[in-house]
């Protein structure tokens, strides 16, 4: 009797610990080190560890003042990226430089909480380890409490919005090379505020651009990435890895990650009304798809 008393103890532990492990929660960014060092020196010095340590540097993102955004990859990223459907979106890393009044913050997107987020089979622990290891490591931030795995794997901010999986449908070409052909020109057209931070070929059927937005006015701001932040990213510690936002062009298809998905995902704790809200943006999720639409709206199939 001791003996099976014994044997359904460690059977009961088994079965408890890993979903104890399992429900440890994630958070969407993490504080690599605070810095008084001037800005642009500690933009520098933040792009020269990365590409010390492998990772190819492939945008350079100046969004607002005192605000760079180094895009990664490297080799680790783009398998896992390339091994499922939704994983295009987490090949290219970022990594940003914030100047905050009398410091300088490096921060850079949690890996392994997109990992989750974008239902990658690579945890990416890995590689949140090398950036920790390169960068520093202060704390995780961008939700008070965090998301639980299960919950984050298949999120969405309330019922009835987007998931990872409901994109915007910007345009269907005949094939892969017109439909980045369009993408090139429409991000090259001066006459169209999106413009190409960097283009990523995962392989001959799919692409990752990153697209920076920008607008004036009563209509155009609310595609505009720096009025869209001024709104979200009012905490002390700035969420600027956010951006840029992307596009992805996959076997002649050309989409890009829901407004309403993206922006909750990477700040899961914004409330619904008041003046730091997504009511304050209600108007961005129709202008950003209106905005990504007139990149590839030259020709193909809208």
């Amino acid at each position: 009797m001791r003996f099976i008393t014994l044997v359904l103890a460690v059977l009961l532990s088994i079965t408890i610990v890993p979903d104890a492990a399992a429900q440890e929660r994630v958070k969407p960014f993490v504080l690599a080190a605070q810095s008084e060092a001037p800005f642009e020196e500690a933009v520098i010095t933040t792009r020269e560890k990365l590409e010390s340590a492998g990772f190819a540097v492939i945008g350079d993102y100046r969004p607002y003042e005192s605000a760079a955004v180094l895009v990664v990859t490297n080799d680790s990223l783009k398998a896992a990226a390339k091994a499922v459907d939704t994983g295009a979106w987490a090949a290219a890393l970022r990594v940003a430089v914030t100047g905050v009044d009398d410091t300088v913050q490096i921060s850079f997107a949690n890996p392994v909480y997109l990992a989750i987020a974008y239902r990658l089979e690579d945890p990416l622990t890995d590689t949140r380890q090398q950036l920790t290891d390169l960068l520093g490591y202060l704390e995780d931030f961008g939700s008070d409490k965090g998301m639980r795995p299960k919950a984050l794997g298949k999120y969405r901010y309330m019922f009835g919005m987007e998931r990872v999986d409901d994109v915007y449908k910007l345009g269907t070409f005949d094939t892969q090379d017109a439909a980045l052909d369009a993408v090139e020109a429409g991000l090259g057209d001066p006459a169209i505020p999106a413009s190409k931070v960097y283009r990523l070929d995962l392989d001959e059927s799919t692409t990752l651009f990153g697209v920076a937005m920008s607008g004036e006015g009563d209509e155009a701001q609310y595609h505009d990435d720096a009025f869209q932040m001024s709104i979200v990213d009012f905490h002390d510690l700035k969420g600027t890895a956010y951006l840029p936002y992307e596009i992805r062009v996959q076997n002649g298809v050309v989409t890009a990650l829901h407004m309403r998905y993206r922006m909750a995902v990477h700040y899961p704790d914004l409330s619904m009304m008041g003046k730091h809200s997504f009511m304050t943006l209600r108007p961005s999720p129709g202008a950003i798809e209106l905005l990504l639409k007139s990149v590839v709206s030259q020709t193909g199939d809208q």
